[in-house]
């Protein structure tokens, strides 16, 4: 069985910067949605032997196109909420360190410089979506968008993802109305760095 990542934080622990009725709508609703239909779906084709990146990596190997489809929305939907949850947390915010932090100012000069990257990317994706900070085989860092629940694993890149923005309305409407740029500004505020610096150290590691 797939299961939703347990969050180590309440509901109102991101407050101001994520209010409590989107983190319970979006957790309890959204992604607990996708996970549920993702494990149905994932049975119903005799996938359950196989991880969901294995199987988010190997779309093409679904013969039918629905079933395809399906797992490919609803299996993201699962993981991508699955890494975006993990990520936030109350004493979020500052900077990345470390090794991390030392290659994001190597890839693209600094800090600032790499969030103005990544905000564009999640800003920009028209309609629903995600921006992407993903390591490479050689340990080097790429952002990249992507479409509906999509992520890089359903889309070939060959990267492993250590961090996302959801930017689907359900993850900010509420608070933020049609203003996605201020949503997305804001949730820096709650990013943890040490927990997205761990997922790019086994990422490198893995590699």
């Amino acid at each position: 069985m797939f299961e939703q990542v347990k969050l180590n934080y309440d509901f109102n622990a991101l407050e101001p910067y994520i209010d409590a009725l989107t983190m319970e709508t979006h957790y309890s609703k959204h992604h607990a949605t996708y996970t549920n239909t993702f494990n149905t779906l994932a049975q119903q084709a005799d996938l359950t032997d196989k991880s969901c990146i294995e199987i988010l990596s190997n779309l093409t190997k679904i013969e039918d196109e629905a079933t395809r489809n399906a797992i490919r929305n609803n299996g993201g939907g699962y993981f991508n909420h699955n890494l975006y949850f993990s990520q936030l947390s109350a004493k979020g915010g500052g900077e990345a360190k470390g090794e991390l932090g030392e290659k994001i100012n190597s890839v693209f000069g600094s800090f600032e410089a790499f969030k103005e990257k990544i905000s564009k990317a999640a800003i920009s994706q028209f309609g629903s979506g995600w921006a992407w900070l993903s390591a490479d085989k050689e340990g080097g860092l790429v952002i990249n968008q992507s479409a509906n629940q999509d992520n890089p694993y359903s889309m070939g890149l060959g990267v492993t993802p250590i961090m996302n923005i959801d930017v689907w309305e359900h993850a900010y409407y509420l608070k933020y109305k049609n203003l996605r740029a201020k949503y997305v500004e804001e949730l820096f505020n709650v990013i943890d760095w040490e927990i997205v610096g761990e997922n790019y150290r086994k990422a490198i590691e893995k590699a």
